[in-house]
């Protein structure tokens, strides 16, 4: 677990550094108004290769590691199969439908230049769900290499390259947008490869497939995914109908620049996932509450110090970015507090979802959709970003919390030693530091550049000082330490 978390780490800082160069060009280059529309388009896909993928981002995880377990090949060959087979055929019809419905979908949004965009994105969808399920079903194997390698790094770097060379030959906000679907095509064939590569080390077997079992735990979970990653993108998609494309791209830079503190989440909860359906499935409770409570002290402890710049120069982070609107720094923060307690909570969600509980993950996530989305359309007409701000943190500080309790109540698992207070303490020693430098220079960039240095050298320095936790030097020690024997063909290790 720890040399995957590595690997993914490597892929989220990589990833994360491309996706904010894109918003940053688009920004200082375009404006906010580009990052607006490039935003409300970037989401539309986002929900709709999650809508098309039918919960086997999941359910290929979970189902082909547990089969990886009791070395069935079969059933993992049926299960991919199955994932595949029914993302493919989704993703098309989904994307043929967005295509032929452009014209009324920018309607919506009152601009009639949106339709071009939508029907670029309809292009991508089939590349970017085909994408997801591929690379999700690798992880199974109990590794992140592909996942972290392709879908981390080489897709966003590809927009990154992409989108800086269309800005120079002057395609402006269109060539952006363009660069999405030619990079999801070309990641959709590597991640085609990748999979293929990982299948010929199987024995060959004729394919078994557990559609009504697969279906019951996917179908359920595709609920509660989309749920999810609504609460993430419903404040862009609400604001794009309400507010202008101004105020979209500030609330997206805010976003964007609170999702780096938590950058760490991803990658850590994606090397979590298979490891606690495996545990899960030979009934390790224990096994299971070590993994919560060391991928919960990892989050907070790699995200703490971003969480504190945050806290203390948001409107000089924004400048980074473009954004100048006093609003974006308050956004910043009440994003910012939101995403904390969400650190704090560490991947609660997926204990739930890899130990088969995911109806009640559903309704969670539902139920939180549901507040966010009433407090967008509340907040939104009076307070703006604000109000958006105000809305996502709100309803991911309440589902947290209600997963938190369901975790321990339902499953009677808990997160061993995540060093909350540790962290917390070690924090607040950082941010006096960084405050103590603020306004030592009238020029922002230098400012900012002395505040994070303080931060990040005092964060450091203060928690070597307490000391790392025994689990912590585990995680080190494996991130150095290489296997001495190649697995065995067909192993489940990765």
């Amino acid at each position: 677990m720890a040399r995957g978390g590595g690997l993914n780490l490597i892929g989220a800082v990589l990833g994360q550094a491309a996706l904010f160069g894109v918003v940053s060009l688009l920004g200082n280059i375009l404006g906010e108004a580009s990052v607006g529309r490039y935003s409300v388009l970037y989401a539309m896909l986002t929900m709709l290769s999650l809508l098309s993928l039918a919960g086997f981002r999941a359910g290929l995880t979970r189902f082909v590691a547990m089969f990886l377990a009791d070395n069935d090949s079969a059933r993992v060959r049926g299960t991919i199969r199955l994932g595949l087979g029914v993302n493919i055929a989704a993703s098309a019809v989904i994307g043929g439908v967005l295509a032929l419905g452009a014209p009324w979908v920018a309607s919506v949004y009152n601009n009639p230049d949106l339709a071009p965009g939508i029907r670029w994105m309809a292009l991508a969808l089939p590349a970017a769900s085909f994408s997801d399920a591929a690379l999700s079903a690798t992880q199974g194997w109990r590794s992140q290499r592909e996942f972290a390698l392709i879908g981390r790094i080489f897709d966003p770097l590809a927009q990154l390259v992409l989108t800086g060379a269309f800005l120079l030959l002057g395609w402006g906000v269109n060539g952006a947008i363009i660069a999405i679907p030619i990079a999801a095509w070309a990641t959709a064939a590597l991640a085609a490869l990748a999979l293929a590569k990982r299948l010929r080390t199987l024995p060959k077997a004729r394919p078994v497939y557990e559609a009504r079992r697969i279906f019951s735990f996917s179908l359920v979970s595709w609920g509660s995914a989309l749920a999810q990653t609504g609460l993430v993108w419903a404040g862009t998609l609400i604001l794009g109908a309400m507010a202008s494309e101004e105020e979209v791209g500030v609330f997206t830079m805010a976003a964007r620049l609170v999702s780096l503190a938590v950058f760490v989440m991803t990658p850590i909860i994606n090397t979590f996932s298979p490891h606690v359906a495996h545990l899960h499935h030979i009934g390790d409770r224990s096994g299971v509450s070590t993994a919560y409570g060391s991928a919960t002290r990892w989050i907070v402890q790699l995200s703490a110090p971003a969480f504190v710049a945050l806290l203390l120069v948001p409107d000089l982070l924004l400048r980074v970015l473009g954004g100048t609107a006093a609003a974006g720094a308050t956004a910043v923060v009440i994003l910012a507090i939101g995403q904390m307690v969400s650190a704090a909570a560490g991947p609660c969600g997926v204990v739930l979802n890899m130990s088969g509980k995911v109806s009640l993950s559903l309704m969670d996530n539902v139920g939180v959709l549901l507040l966010n989305i009433v407090l967008n359309i509340v907040l939104i007409p009076e307070y703006g970003i604000i109000g958006a701000a105000i809305a996502f943190s709100a309803a991911l500080i309440v589902g947290n919390l209600a997963k938190v309790a369901q975790v321990r109540m339902i499953l009677g698992v808990e997160a061993r030693r995540p060093a909350l207070l540790r962290t917390a303490l070690v924090g607040a020693v950082s941010a006096i530091w960084g405050w103590g430098v603020r306004d030592v220079s009238s020029i922002w960039w230098l400012e900012l550049l002395l505040v994070l240095a303080v931060v990040g050298l005092v964060y450091v320095a203060t928690l070597a000082w307490v000391g790392l936790d025994r689990e912590d030097l585990r995680f080190f020690r494996s991130l150095t330490r290489g296997r001495r024997t190649p697995p065995p063909e067909g192993s489940t290790q990765g």
